[in-house]
């Protein structure tokens, strides 16, 4: 906010609270400061007193005719958050606002997930690569191709990763504000570990710790194109179709993700235990992301989907939308 605001309802106090308590946890919550000012002064206006919520205020407050569903949608999860907020304070008179007007996203994309022999054939013309006076790729490429295939990364994140956020000692690669402006640490296999540290040390021997990792000829960051480009580019090599339903390179990331469950149940370990850890791996905001892996995964391997019914049948969507679209 340019100016500083004068809150007036006797809610203000455990609103300015909320909102510090978002922006400690690393969520900027301009846009839901705004709708705050709008429900605090529509809950002065008409006259409402006391640390409470009704449902009545709620619904009044929601669903103005005026407005699309969308921004139904967008009050509903602030006043929802708000409302486990003031619980969590001890405040028991709440109304928590029911969330109905998410909107239904539709997705037609079949994920391709890639097979061990392809993904040796993808590499293969990674590393065969021609050098070119033109062009770094040469260079470049084997590394942030494998640590999409290995890793479940997404774009974005590999290519904001810096110098300084890999760390050679302990094969840990810190990503910051990735999706949903979280931060997360990525545990990286030795031989992921070994690449980059030899990358670095060739590529980046005179870089500041604050150099793009991968990066463009201009040094600057490599850009998202540039890498779906060479994608195609690297398929067409590998004799591998691509159409406009893909394969894409996010594909990488659900590879990953079915390679990751196929492995743990057919070693009959315990996914109750491992789906967390597979959560947090991944980045994702919640478990929607994880479940839809566990359909596709029954999905694509006929062969283990008894044992996956078996145990997670009750967590195993059907469909809707995720964060993996």
């Amino acid at each position: 906010m340019t100016e500083i605001y004068q809150w007036y309802s006797d809610l203000s106090g455990m609103m300015a609270s909320f909102l510090n308590e978002k922006r400690m946890m690393g969520y900027k919550y301009s846009n839901q400061e705004k709708l705050l000012i709008r429900f605090d002064n529509y809950f002065d206006r008409n006259g409402y007193t006391g640390i409470r919520i009704t449902k009545s205020m709620v619904d009044d407050f929601i669903y103005s005719p005026q407005e699309q569903p969308s921004s139904h949608y967008l009050k509903e999860r602030l006043l929802r958050d708000f409302a486990l907020f003031l619980i969590r304070q001890g405040h028991q008179e709440v109304y928590i606002a029911k969330i109905k007007s998410a909107p239904v996203k539709k997705c037609s994309h079949i994920p391709y997930i890639f097979t061990g022999k392809e993904m040796k054939h993808i590499f293969t013309a990674v590393d065969a690569w021609e050098d070119s006076f033109y062009t770094n790729r040469h260079l470049i490429d084997p590394v942030p191709f494998r640590l999409l295939y290995a890793t479940g990364m997404r774009v974005s994140e590999a290519l904001n990763i810096m110098v300084k956020d890999f760390g050679g000692t302990n094969g840990v690669l810190t990503v910051y504000h990735a999706k949903n402006n979280k931060d997360r640490l990525i545990p990286l296999a030795p031989s992921l570990t070994d690449r980059i540290g030899k990358f670095i040390n060739i590529f980046h021997r005179y870089s500041p710790d604050t150099a793009y990792l991968f990066q463009s000829p201009r040094k600057g960051k490599m850009d998202n194109s540039t890498v779906y480009r060479r994608f195609r580019q690297y398929l067409q090599c590998a004799k591998i179709p691509h159409t406009d339903a893909g394969p894409r390179v996010h594909d990488f990331r659900h590879s990953y993700a079915v390679k990751c469950l196929k492995k743990w149940v057919l070693a009959d370990e315990e996914l109750t235990n491992l789906l967390p850890y597979l959560a947090a791996y991944m980045g994702h905001s919640d478990f929607r992301g994880t479940q839809y892996y566990l359909r596709l995964t029954a999905d694509l391997y006929p062969d283990i989907m008894n044992r996956l019914e078996a145990g997670f049948g009750h967590v195993i969507p059907e469909g809707g939308p995720t964060d993996e679209g």
